[in-house]
């Protein structure tokens, strides 16, 4: 079992800004260069790794390996710890295409790969392969059971549990019964890899808060909330590692 006294200090990532556009928070980070400047700041409150979606020159998500590679590279060097990226299905549906460019990926520490979508196995087989590190998402227990079976589990840089909105809706009470339950089967067959427990929505705080209780690392940032634990809309990225740090602090 996991808990604080098997596992300190508990990690905060920050997650920059997933598929988030100015839209929905004008503080939104998107080139290389403003990711850059976000993540050494997001370090400077309390952060201690970094996930981002890298974007094109219009903005777009991207798995180009060109702009991956570039973007982490940049990022690395201006906030000195490890940064990750994505590998989501929705950002290039065809998955021979998608193998592709994971492929030729070299400078990212770690990629997370959604364990409910199609041909998630296969992209962490090439992930391996390419020797960018697997941060595997498991939203449901069906999830775990999933990547158990798989057999990689215990090969994976770490595990991310995951519910959000789309699994739980906004009942706290059913997220934490949900993260109870995955990490009940991640127990029970002996998983040792390293956890990150994180949610999104009305969900973010209550299952930040319970991570730290737990001693498992977390995550926070603009693709998970756009708001402070006491509701009000945040000033960014920084703003909800130092909010987080803080929690962190007093549990």
């Amino acid at each position: 079992m996991h808990d604080r006294t098997s596992r300190q200090p508990v990690l905060i990532q920050a997650a920059l800004n997933g598929d988030r556009t100015r839209d929905d928070h004008p503080s939104v980070p998107l080139s290389a260069e403003e990711l850059a400047r976000d993540a050494a700041a997001c370090v400077a409150a309390g952060a201690g790794a970094i996930h981002l979606h890298p974007r094109d020159a219009e903005g777009r998500e991207t798995l180009d390996a060109a702009i991956a590679n570039e973007v982490v590279i940049t990022v690395r060097k201006a906030c000195g710890v490890p940064v990750g990226v994505t590998t989501g299905e929705w950002i290039e549906p065809d998955l021979e295409r998608r193998l592709t460019l994971i492929r030729d990926w070299r400078a990212p520490d770690y990629s997370s790969v959604n364990l409910s979508e199609p041909g998630a196995i296969e992209v962490m087989r090439a992930l391996l392969e390419t020797g960018v590190g697997i941060e595997a998402g498991v939203w449901t227990a069906a999830d775990a059971e999933l990547l158990i079976d798989a057999g990689f589990a215990n090969k994976v840089t770490r595990i991310l549990v995951e519910p959000g909105e789309e699994q739980v809706g906004t009942d706290v009470e059913r997220g934490i019964a949900l993260v109870s339950e995955i990490h009940g089967v991640l127990d029970r067959h002996h998983v040792t890899a390293p956890r990150l427990q994180h949610g999104d929505g009305a969900i973010t705080w209550p299952l930040l808060t319970d991570a730290i209780r737990r001693g498992i690392d977390t995550r926070v940032g603009l693709e998970d909330t756009l708001r402070n634990p006491d509701g009000e809309l945040t000033a960014g990225n920084a703003a909800l590692v130092r909010a987080a740090a803080r929690l962190r602090a007093d549990t």
